[in-house]
């Protein structure tokens, strides 16, 4: 195994939420090394954090297992999920968290049933310290999937919005807004190419209109809005040395169209 065990929370920092977990699991297997790959996801908002996980986890060694705690149906009869994608390993809530990166790959589940695993007399508020984290513990020092419960055919998928393209262009959404206000959309490179090719084209989102795809958001002037393919290789629409959340008037799960010029 390699020892490893990340964190992807909406717990924030304030409180010893986070740091409890780290407790428990130290006392599992006082070896294990921490990555904290973010603990401000925005209360209850699984989309972000499913958004953030795909996008940090499958860059770790393999092995490496990733905790995952945005649950918002905590102590409800959602599900408690280890899962494996490709050489990762996972360890949350069964309630979309693991659909972007489920439904892009194959997975291995199995439903937290054997509470040897557990620690004893389980919280119904706080199932990150006495499931998930004492599990990913066990997960990072060897234990085996299929000793923690059952298999589980199919994954809690969260409905994600898919970006639609037809003969005048391509209509897609805002799907993450980043801590410096870049809209991060569903629309990918590759559909670009498919859908728009060599047309003229522009772009409309908010208050906005852009006709052209820059290499970066410094390919424009301070203050100026800019449309680029960023790191998750989706369209991008950023403020450079701004904000574009703010500037341009718009949220999460805003539309963006991409229209042909004829």
């Amino acid at each position: 195994m390699s020892n490893i065990v990340t964190l992807t929370t909406d717990f924030g920092l304030q409180d010893h939420y986070v740091s409890v977990m780290k407790a428990v699991m130290l006392g599992i297997n006082p070896d294990l090394r921490f990555v904290d790959i973010s603990h401000q996801i925005p209360p209850q908002d699984i989309m972000a954090g499913a958004w953030v996980v795909r996008n940090a986890s499958l860059e770790f060694p393999p092995k490496t297992v990733h905790l995952v705690v945005v649950d918002p149906g905590v102590g409800t009869e959602r599900d408690a999920v280890a899962v494996k994608i490709k050489d990762q390993l996972y360890v949350g809530p069964d309630n979309g968290i693991f659909s972007l990166i489920g439904d892009e790959f194959e997975y291995e589940a199995y439903r937290l049933t054997n509470q040897t695993f557990w620690k004893k007399e389980p919280s119904n508020t706080f199932h990150g310290r006495d499931i998930f984290a004492p599990v990913a513990a066990h997960l990072a020092s060897g234990a085996n999937l299929s000793e923690l419960g059952d298999p589980v055919e199919e994954l809690v998928t969260y409905r994600w919005a898919v970006p639609i393209s037809d003969k005048d262009g391509i209509q897609g959404w805002v799907m993450h807004i980043d801590r410096y206000g870049n809209l991060i959309t569903n629309i990918s490179s590759s559909l670009i190419d498919e859908a728009i090719g060599s047309s003229k084209f522009r772009i409309y989102t908010g208050n906005t209109i852009l006709d052209e795809i820059v290499p970066t958001f410094n390919s424009v002037a301070d203050g100026e809005p800019a449309a680029y393919i960023g790191s998750s290789d989706t369209l991008e629409i950023a403020i450079n040395k701004g904000n574009a959340q703010q500037m341009l008037g718009v949220q999460k799960g805003a539309q963006v169209s991409i229209i042909i010029q004829k």
